[in-house]
């Protein structure tokens, strides 16, 4: 391989990775912010992620739900509620039934779908903290409970997908975002960098010359996780529950008695994890696949970011993010896919022998 050959694969792979890596900045951020109000490590916070997942899948690609042979539920592809619908293109609509009756029809949309994926993984994380962590939060402030409890929360979700959806691998329809990459192929048109275009993500592709080319799912998952983390910046930054939140970082009790209404904080803070942790599903699904397990996978390379970059912090989960996409990327182009996890792995090792806070964290002997 020539040298401009290994140059442009650098380049190439530092492109993926950043790309790679702003989604897990979008999980592990999430993960964080958990930890800096709550001293705990939210392993049910990749159930979250599984949840934003399949409700954009459901309202793509429709679903059914079936209990004793009875059709409860469902979102059926139009117009044919009986036919198998092709999981690479995406329906005009979406027939809402209930109890085999058909009641209303809805537009099918990745703006819908992202849309009813955020607000429900939001609310399904708000649900978790209410009857999960609350009650013992209540009890005692002993914080290991609270993480055994989301390691059994993590199953739980992880269970209930197997059982109404099935183990089975699934991906988004590949037409998924076409509405998206038409604007994309316009402005590259325009600017005379489009290569190619087709009905698959790997179809299109920005020429960005010396032979470096970048999917534009690469570049639309970095503008939105861009656009979401500079949102939660401003919201942190520029209004008063942001303010109560980085005071309650600082010391949740104390917070409280300044007034702070800390139960509705910290589903404020649950609502944000989730709503972020699901915008990292939708993507990671039409990446990958989905399937009910891959909140556990996912989790473990967010908590992998978030020790990195420093537990409790948001730039440092950021940080440690982009430097885990890259690793990863870096490691698949130039020695081998399989090698990635442990190279990974690696790194986290040795960050927690030099540097056991992580770039941007502090030394608190008390956090789990």
């Amino acid at each position: 391989m020539g040298s401009g050959m290994q140059l442009a694969t650098l380049f190439q792979q530092i492109i993926n990775g950043l790309s790679l890596g702003s989604v897990y900045a979008l999980i592990a951020v999430g993960y964080s912010l958990v930890y800096s109000i709550l001293s705990f490590s939210n392993f049910a916070h990749g159930g979250f992620l599984v949840v934003g997942g399949y409700i954009c899948y459901g309202m793509l690609a429709g679903f059914d739900l079936v209990l004793g042979g009875q059709h409860i539920i469902g979102l059926q592809p139009f117009p044919s509620a009986a036919a198998s619908f092709p999981s690479t293109s995406v329906p005009v609509s979406l027939d809402f039934i209930v109890w085999g009756q058909h009641l209303f029809s809805i537009p099918s949309s990745i703006w819908i779908g992202g849309i009813c994926a955020l607000i429900g993984a939001g609310l399904i994380a708000i649900l978790t903290e209410r009857l999960a962590y609350k009650p013992i939060r209540e009890r005692t402030s002993t914080t290991l409970y609270l993480l055994i409890a989301s390691m059994g929360v993590s199953i739980v979700i992880e269970n209930i997908f197997v059982i109404v959806v099935g183990g089975r691998f699934r991906a988004l329809p590949s037409g998924t975002f076409d509405d998206i990459f038409d604007i994309f192929e316009r402005i590259s048109r325009f600017c005379g960098t489009i290569e190619s275009t087709g009905g698959n993500a790997s179809a299109h592709l920005i020429n960005l010359g010396a032979g470096v080319t970048v999917s534009m799912f690469d570049i639309l998952s970095l503008i939105v996780a861009v656009l979401f983390l500079g949102g939660l910046q401003l919201f942190l930054t520029r209004t008063r529950w942001g303010l109560a939140i980085r005071a309650a970082a600082c010391d949740l009790n104390t917070a409280g008695l300044m007034g702070v209404n800390v139960a509705r904080l910290i589903s404020i803070v649950f609502f944000v994890a989730g709503l972020l942790a699901a915008i990292g599903g939708i993507f990671l699904s039409f990446r990958y696949t989905l399937y009910p397990q891959l909140g556990g996978t996912i989790t473990t390379k967010a908590f992998v970011a978030a020790v990195i970059g420093g537990l409790g912090s948001l730039p440092g989960a950021v940080v440690g993010s982009l430097i885990l996409g890259l690793a990863e990327m870096l490691t698949a182009g130039f020695i081998s896919s399989q090698m990635r996890d442990l190279v990974v792995f690696s790194m986290l090792v040795i960050m927690l022998l030099i540097k056991p806070a992580g770039f941007f964290g502090r030394q608190i002997s008390d956090k789990i």
